[in-house]
């Protein structure tokens, strides 16, 4: 709010003044989402399945490796997202990492759609830490939560992945500075062209030899 502009629940004169005194002292929040834009990264739709046995899940722009012993995750979900309620009240949930032809089901979870398990193709496997996106994901893990740790509007959910399955044949969507790009196009580049080395300096002529 600039420092010039009227409070609207203030009326003019002092009491104004003083709010606008106050909006200069107080610091002002940082605006994260330029910043996590240019950082480009894979796509994550997280899954659970609720009490009354509904699938629940969104997309997840948050979403890394911890420990490899154990093996640990972290999502890090909406607080009043349906989804969190589920996964904590079950104890477990899926990681769908998205393949580069599943741009549509990005958009879809990140919807909030009510009917957007009955647009895609999924399945509960025996022991599915939730829904499988079969034709969306080209990895999956299964985790069982381990820990929580809830900051401002997010929770981070710390999970350790008990089974893991990828496609090595599909490729990975990507996202960054809002919008799509794919990992098979990104590959395709030329690699970068090699640093020359540094010319090797000569010792002159008579100069004294150092011996390590």
């Amino acid at each position: 709010m600039p420092n010039s502009a009227p409070h609207p629940d203030t009326p003019d004169g002092d009491g104004n003044e003083t709010a606008a005194a106050a909006d200069r002292a107080a610091p002002r929040a940082t605006d994260l989402r330029p910043f996590m834009a240019a950082f480009p990264s894979g796509v994550t739709v997280v899954t659970a399945v609720d009490a009354d046995g509904l699938p629940r899940g969104m997309t997840c722009s948050s979403m890394t490796s911890v420990a490899l012993d154990p093996p640990t995750l972290v999502v890090c979900v909406r607080t009043a997202s349906p989804t969190l309620r589920a996964l904590l009240d079950q104890g477990q949930f899926a990681v769908n990492l998205l393949h580069e032809r599943a741009r549509a089901t990005s958009d879809l979870f990140a919807s909030g759609a009510p009917d957007r398990f009955d647009r895609v193709g999924w399945r509960l496997p025996l022991g599915a830490g939730g829904p499988h996106l079969t034709s969306s994901a080209h990895a999956i893990a299964d985790c069982t939560v381990v820990e929580t740790a809830a900051f401002g509007d997010h929770t981070a959910v710390f999970a350790q992945a008990r089974r893991i399955s990828v496609r090595p044949t599909a490729q990975p969507l990507l996202y960054g500075l809002r919008r799509y790009a794919e990992w098979s196009a990104a590959a395709s580049g030329p690699p970068p062209a090699a640093l020359p080395l540094p010319p090797r300096s000569v010792p002159a002529e008579g100069a004294a030899r150092v011996r390590s």
